[in-house]
């Protein structure tokens, strides 16, 4: 299954905007061969293993960082860019969590979006990072649940940034007739994610982490010094941390990669539009997300282009065979570009969990994961590594703060869990036609 998940997901990046605007090192990180020592060897160099090689390399640990293929390879270098607080259903940690258990989780959430500045900033990372965040409303029926969510977070969650926009208020951010109401978040933003991913993996390596390029994990054994079993070689370490997200790999004990499933989501970038035209898209050039169930998202680039997401999948099909569909959606919120040209499609597999929560756990007391972002990965990664640092170092509260929360299984072993997703989202589809 990995092996087809990687084919996939080559195929997604084939024409993605960001690899074409990013600058890549001159030569890939080595190869790991031969046996290997650190304190700590975290799989995946996404968002999330560099965050955890940054926070670790903070307090002194040694750090080697493996990737399947190069940093910015999966999610973290194919995602929409958005740098958001908050968590993709905030209504399920209020309930498993409690009133003062949600309002630490948002507490961490909001350190979250700072962290990205503060990193951006501390390393000089160039990654056209705006601030300013839309969620809109598209349905009579949508309105009231986003001025509910709103005032929760003002009043129980501790975040009180956020300004209510009527339907009036809302296209005069958003040049759009199809938004009746919306959200504005100040604070949130949006972002190149490769090349942020790429900044924080050439930071990494200035505070002294080993990155591996090309070299999987393919066992775990654990035990009192976990050992990390690669083709080539092997890490032995005092810590293992499991970032691999959408594609485990078969690292992870199959009851807990069943905890997420790989959804494939889509981007279109058009021609550059001209400084003044894509300016009167969207005010002050914030993200925009509506809050449907199957979402689109949109924001416009450093360099004047629509990017424009969404279509949520579990197939993995073509950016080329969507294209078109992508362009259709776009043109739906905005007429105005029907005559514009597509130059890029891609996509990628997010990992999303059952009930949209984040999932962050350990197997062993030195073996730890974190995975299941379901869309908030941008600026939840860099406070999933801050924790898992803070518990190796015996300060555990904001890790068991998430590890609290229970999670379902996907139905179905690996076979089946793609053709039962597929069911899934069809009834959802059709809720939303409703």
């Amino acid at each position: 299954m990995t092996a087809n998940l990687d084919a996939q997901a080559d195929a997604l990046a084939r024409h993605s905007y960001y690899e074409a605007t990013a600058t890549r090192p001159a030569a890939d990180d080595p190869v790991l061969e031969g046996v290997q020592e650190a304190d700590v060897c975290v799989i995946g160099a996404g968002f999330a293993g560099l965050s955890v090689a940054l926070e670790c390399r903070a307090r002194g640990l040694s750090v080697i960082v493996l990737d399947a293929h190069r940093p910015g390879w999966g999610a973290s270098g194919r995602n929409g860019g958005q740098t958001l607080v908050g968590f993709a259903k905030d209504e399920v940690l209020e309930k498993q969590l409690g009133a003062e258990g949600v309002r630490a989780a948002w507490a961490l959430s909001i350190e979250g979006v700072g962290l990205v500045r503060e990193r951006i900033a501390r390393y000089g990372i160039d990654c056209d990072f705006t601030a300013g965040y839309l969620t809109v409303a598209t349905k009579e029926k949508r309105v009231p649940g986003l001025r509910a969510w709103m005032d929760a977070a003002r009043t129980r969650w501790g975040y009180d940034r956020l300004e209510w926009l009527d339907a009036g208020a809302t296209r005069e951010r958003v040049a759009s007739e199809r938004y009746l109401a919306g959200v504005y978040d100040p604070f949130s933003g949006h972002l190149h994610p490769l090349k942020y991913c790429l900044g924080l993996a050439d930071a990494a390596r200035r505070e002294g982490a080993r990155l591996f390029a090309h070299t999987r994990a393919v066992e775990v054994v654990r035990g009192e010094r976990p050992l990390v079993k690669t083709p080539r070689g092997e890490v032995r370490s005092r810590f293992v941390v499991s970032c691999c997200n959408a594609v485990p790999g078969g690292v992870l004990p199959a009851a807990v990669a069943a905890r997420i499933a790989p959804i494939a989501s889509y981007i279109i970038a058009t021609e550059p539009l001209g400084r003044e035209r894509a300016d009167a898209l969207i005010a002050q050039r914030a993200a925009v997300c509506d809050n449907n169930f199957f979402l689109d998202y949109f924001r416009v680039s450093a360099d004047d282009r629509m990017l424009f997401g969404g279509r949520a999948d579990s197939t993995g099909a073509a950016p080329s065979e969507l294209a078109e569909a992508m362009k259709k959606r776009m043109i739906g919120v905005f007429p105005q570009l029907a005559g514009t040209q597509v130059e890029y499609a891609w996509g990628g597999f997010v990992d999303v969990t059952r009930n949209r929560a984040p999932d962050f756990g350990a197997i062993d007391p030195n073996y730890y994961y974190v995975q299941g972002f379901s869309g908030h990965g941008v600026a939840l990664t860099g406070i999933a590594g801050r924790v898992v640092a803070q518990a190796m170092a015996g300060e555990p509260a904001s890790f068991d703060l998430f590890a609290q929360l229970r999670h379902a299984r996907f139905p179905g072993g690996p076979a089946w869990r793609r053709p039962a997703l597929e069911i899934g989202m069809l009834y959802h589809r059709v809720l939303e036609m409703l």
